[in-house]
């Protein structure tokens, strides 16, 4: 597996909740701070109040062995009740040339919605590129490691992820809301 490849993750779980009240829970871009080990807050930027494509919000992020960075993204998918996504990018040029283009992304995130029985089923899902990130410097300082580097990361992230749609679907399943 290899970075220009464009690797991905992805997680999967049922939930006994409406689709509608998914879709609120996944929507709320503070939420998955409260359950990730790595992304600790996030705001709206310029001004947006809600996920429409375009909106911008950042995020900071904490990592064990990288300490803390802030993050950029905008919302390019919000297909109500059905798709949220967003991409990472890299406004301060922190990896290479600064960028604003979600198609030189670092990173894409994307929720899956849809009516499954008597509930929800909801898919994350991460593809890493197809531009420069913290994967990227990792990589070229050990480029004979590439794969594993690729795949220790995707196995971390996955965690990270079933962490966040196991705190989802515990709330709503009790009926809660976000609390942000």
């Amino acid at each position: 597996m290899k970075y220009a490849d464009g690797p991905s993750t992805h997680s999967v779980v049922h939930i006994e909740a409406t689709v509608p009240q998914v879709w609120a829970l996944v929507t709320d871009i503070h939420l998955p701070a409260r359950f990730s080990p790595e992304l600790q807050r996030v705001a709206w930027l310029d001004g947006a109040t809600g996920p429409v494509v375009g909106a911008r919000f950042e995020g900071i992020n904490h990592h064990r062995m990288l300490g803390e960075w802030r993050t950029v993204s905008q919302v390019i998918e919000a297909d109500e009740h059905r798709a949220f996504a967003w991409a990472v990018l890299d406004p301060e040029g922190r990896y290479g040339e600064a960028t604003l283009d979600p198609e030189r992304c670092m990173s894409s995130w994307h929720y899956e919605i849809e009516a499954e029985g008597t509930g929800t089923r909801l898919r994350q899902t991460l593809r890493i590129g197809p531009g420069r990130s913290g994967l990227t410097a990792a990589i070229e300082s050990r480029p004979d490691q590439e794969e594993q580097i690729i795949a220790f990361r995707l196995k971390e992230v996955r965690v990270g992820m079933e962490t966040t749609l196991d705190g989802i679907k515990t709330l709503a399943e009790e009926g809660g809301r976000s609390g942000s």
